[in-house]
Order: C-alpha cells, then sequence, then structure tokens
C-alpha cells in the first residue's frame, strides 16, 4: 500500500477463485506448503527467496501471475518500484534498540495474556481456527511462542522498511524525548520543502 500511494505502484487485479488457484491450494493442502515454494523457486527464483514458504497466499499469487503472464512476479515488482513519485513526502520509520523493542514485545504479550488472551483464543479455537490449541503445549509455551512471532514479525517489518528507497529511519533512543522526534521530523520535513 505505501508503494501504490508514493510511486503509483499497480498490482495486478486478483481473480476469484480460478481454477488455477484452486489447483495450488489443493497442493498446498496434501502435499504441503514447501512442495508449492519448490515449483516458485524453479519459475522465479528471487520471489522464492523474498517470500517464507509458509506464506502459502502469496506462494500461490506468484506462481498465479507467472501461469497468467509468463514473466516472474519479482520482474513485474521490479519494473514498478523503479516509478518515480509524484509527491513530495518525507518517509518516516522509528526504529530503537532491539533489545529495548524486544522488551515492549514480551511486556505487551504478557499484557496481553493477562487481559484474557486465553480466553479469546479459546472461542477461536472452539471455532476450528487454531488446532494448536489441543493441549499439545501449555499456556506459557503459547505465551512465548507468541513473543517469538511477534519478535519475528517485528524484525520482518524492519528488514522491509530498511529496504524501502527514500525512508529515513529515525532511531527513538538518539532522542531524550517524543517531543524531540517530533522536532526532528518537523526539522526533515522543513528540509524537504514539505512544511
Amino acid at each position: 500500500y505505501i508503494q501504490a500511494l508514493l510511486y503509483d505502484v499497480q498490482f495486478q487485479e486478483e481473480r476469484e477463485g480460478s481454477s488455477y488457484r484452486k489447483k495450488l491450494e489443493e497442493i498446498a493442502r496434501t502435499e504441503g506448503a514447501e512442495v508449492l515454494h519448490e515449483r516458485l523457486k524453479k519459475v522465479d527464483p528471487e520471489s522464492a527467496e523474498a517470500i517464507h514458504k509458509n506464506n502459502v497466499k502469496r506462494v500461490i499469487r506468484a506462481l498465479e501471475y507467472y501461469e497468467e503472464t509468463g514473466r516472474p512476479i519479482s520482474v513485474h515488482n521490479k519494473e514498478q518500484r523503479e516509478n518515480e513519485s509524484p509527491y513530495n513526502f518525507l518517509y518516516i520509520v522509528l526504529t530503537m534498540d532491539r533489545k529495548k523493542l524486544y522488551a515492549r514485545i514480551n511486556r505487551r504479550v504478557d499484557q496481553m495474556a493477562e487481559q484474557g488472551l486465553a480466553e479469546e483464543v479459546t472461542g477461536l479455537h472452539e471455532e476450528g481456527w487454531f488446532p494448536f490449541f489441543e493441549g499439545k503445549c501449555s499456556k506459557e509455551e503459547v505465551i512465548e511462542q507468541i513473543k517469538k512471532d511477534t519478535r519475528h514479525f517485528a524484525k520482518r517489518q524492519l528488514t522491509w522498511f530498511r529496504r524501502e528507497r527514500d525512508v529515513q529511519m529515525i532511531d527513538k533512543d538518539q532522542f531524550a524525548t517524543e517531543s524531540d522526534i517530533v522536532e526532528e521530523i518537523i526539522r526533515l520535513a522543513k528540509e524537504k520543502g514539505i512544511l
């Protein structure tokens, strides 16, 4: 969405329920996500490198794009990234020391657990969404897994933002207060002629 807004990146329309997509979904269900990912490696190694094998939806979309166009989706994405922005913008990502970030994530997950996360998840489990909650691990193990998964997600987000062109990373740890961060953003906006 950021790419679409800033650089007028065009996303391919997804056709609902194509027979090829259904075939790929069936392969993922019966043979596993890894089989699909191996197919993607053969036709688009660059996308296979960028898309995690368990992200079945994106793997299927990349294979679908290749099937529809005969071109790797990574080529399409590269072409779209070359678009120039019609806007004068300031693209800021706030960062902080990883240990502090992970400690905040851990505190937030603990807080969610105290405020009824288990009950909420139990409700979802009863609707058939989370088969891993079938007594195969303890509540503490689930909480630790959520923390780990959230930390990994935060790391992937930062990696993604660092690859973005025109991004201005601001390390929160370099500022004494949030007001100082706001002042820095205002300074950068003035420097770019936005303010």
